[in-house]
């Protein structure tokens, strides 16, 4: 007997693609009304926006940084590591203590000194933040591979918070901040726009970063084996990558740059114990904006945030001020979830190719 299929009721198909259409319409009047605002504040002050821009910039690369760790991890294990930002934290602290307390760095010390010893806490931070990812993954996350998501979820959250108290017991409740060591001066004025040394130093860190990244991600031998393992775990091992290996050294690169994002961020502001959960929770939005497990996507994301903060806390009209900074952040958060959850460039998960 052949089988009956049964038809949905009439206008549910219709309703059905209504909604979406709806949704699509209310974001992107969000989107044209952000638009006209900075066009307009654009228009009005010129100079004050490209300065405003250049903070953006600034602070959009630190939040690439911790972004891409969190979008690294994710692409790989389909897991939120929110002990992310709290590595970052204490990466942070402890390359406060090696640039106070070992290397004794202050304005007073010379050009080639200051280099050359901020050379030294980059890659000693690096170390450092990977081997504490990668002993996170090791002790809380590699036992729990086959468990239930909400298993692994909880056990995250849990890792964040002993993280971020073992910052709190080593370094105490107090904020730690360096020397100025870069120099107060601009390094070029354009029609009354300047770029500061603070600025400059951090883009021109990060840039060459993301595209190491990039190439190690895409060209090379472990790259390869991210990828594919990141596709079909299973399939990988049985072709002969390690999968165990592989998913470590995610780890590792994660770790590596939250320590270059937590010296990046220390060289400017100052930093204690619990500053990893807020800073993590924007890069996790910036991640989620670009389209979790995205490394473009991730970039792009943490640099629309870094504009939006920048823009809400500048003097321009109807800004709504630095009180709103959180509540705005989180606000795109939730809209990014409700109208376009994979993100901006489109999520990358093997479930979504």
């Amino acid at each position: 007997m052949e089988a009956r299929t049964e038809q949905p009721p009439k206008g549910t198909a219709v309703r059905r693609r209504q909604r979406p259409a709806l949704l699509s319409i209310i974001g992107l009047c969000f989107v044209a009304l952000f638009l006209a605002w900075t066009a307009y504040n654009l228009v009005h002050d010129p100079r004050t926006f490209f300065t405003i821009f250049l903070i953006g910039l600034q602070q959009g690369s630190v939040y690439a940084l911790v972004a891409l760790g969190y979008t690294l991890v994710y692409g790989i294990l389909q897991l939120i590591n929110f002990a992310h930002g709290d590595v970052f934290a204490l990466t942070g602290l402890f390359a406060s203590s090696l640039i106070a307390n070992h290397f004794h760095l202050d304005s007073s010390s010379g050009a080639l000194t200051i280099t050359l010893g901020l050379l030294a806490v980059f890659l000693i931070a690096m170390a450092f933040g990977a081997i504490v990812n990668a002993s996170i993954e090791l002790v809380a996350y590699r036992r729990l591979r086959n468990a239930p998501r909400l298993a692994v979820l909880i056990t995250a959250v849990g890792m964040s918070f002993i993280v971020q108290n073992i910052s709190l017991v080593v370094f105490d409740v107090n904020f730690r901040s360096i020397p100025p060591l870069l120099s107060s001066g601009d390094v070029f004025t354009v029609s009354g726009v300047h770029l500061n040394w603070d600025t400059f130093f951090v883009v021109a860190v990060t840039a060459p970063v993301l595209v190491i990244l990039s190439w190690l991600v895409k060209s090379t031998r472990q790259g390869k084996a991210m990828r594919a393992t990141a596709q079909d775990p299973e399939a990988s091992a049985m072709m002969g990558i390690n999968v165990n290996r592989t998913i470590s050294f995610t780890f590792l690169l994660a770790g590596a740059l939250a320590g270059i994002g937590a010296v990046l961020f220390l060289v400017q502001f100052n930093i204690r114990y619990d500053t990893g959960f807020e800073l993590g929770l924007i890069a996790f939005t910036a991640a989620v904006l670009g389209g979790i497990g995205n490394l473009s996507g991730a970039v792009l994301g943490a640099i629309i945030i870094g504009m939006i903060q920048a823009m809400n806390e500048g003097p321009f009209l109807w800004a709504p001020g630095s009180d709103w900074t959180r509540s705005i952040v989180f606000g795109i958060l939730i809209a990014i979830l409700v109208f376009r959850p994979e993100g901006l460039l489109g999520e990358r998960t093997p479930e979504g190719g």
